[in-house]
C-alpha cells in the first residue's frame, strides 16, 4: 500500500508483541500503521518512511524510555507529532516532556481505540496546521 496525502501514517513502539498486533488489529484500516518492538527498530522504520507524521510509544522500555525515545525523534524529525503511552503515573516526567515540547500529549495503559483514535486525529491535525503555517512563513 502506497503512501498518498490524504493518508495518516502512524508508527507505534512497544516492547509488548500483544500490544502491537492490538494496535494494528485495531486502526490498520483508519491509518498506515508502522509498527516497532523497540527504539532501533523504530529508528530503521523512520529513515525508511521519513512522511510518518504521528509517533506513539510506550514509556516503559527496557533499553530506553519512551521520552527518551521520542526525544531524539524530536530532534530528527522534528514535524513529526509524538505521543507517549503509560500504565504508569511518572506524571512529573510527562508535564515536563509536555512542556519543553518532547511530546504532544500523554494516554494512560491499557489503551482505548476510540481515545487512541481521537489522539492520532488530534495530532495530525496539529501536524497539519503547523506544516502549513510554516509553508505560509516560507513564502
Amino acid at each position: 500500500m502506497g503512501f498518498f496525502m490524504n493518508e495518516i501514517a502512524v508508527l507505534y513502539v512497544d516492547d509488548e508483541i500483544n500490544n502491537l498486533n492490538s494496535f494494528k488489529a485495531s486502526f490498520r484500516l483508519d491509518y498506515l500503521v508502522f509498527i516497532a518492538n523497540n527504539a532501533s527498530q523504530a529508528n530503521e522504520i523512520l529513515v525508511e518512511n521519513p512522511q510518518i507524521q504521528v509517533v506513539i510509544s510506550d514509556q516503559r522500555m527496557p533499553e530506553i524510555t519512551g521520552v527518551e525515545f521520542l526525544e531524539s525523534v524530536k530532534e530528527k524529525y522534528p514535524s513529526m507529532i509524538r505521543i507517549i503511552l503509560t500504565a504508569f503515573s511518572d506524571l512529573e516526567v510527562f508535564e515536563r516532556a509536555i512542556n519543553m515540547g518532547m511530546i504532544f500529549r500523554y494516554l494512560e495503559k491499557p489503551w482505548h481505540p476510540l481515545e487512541i483514535k481521537i489522539a492520532i486525529d488530534n495530532a495530525f491535525q496539529y501536524y497539519f496546521l503547523s506544516n502549513q503555517l510554516h509553508s505560509k512563513n516560507m513564502d
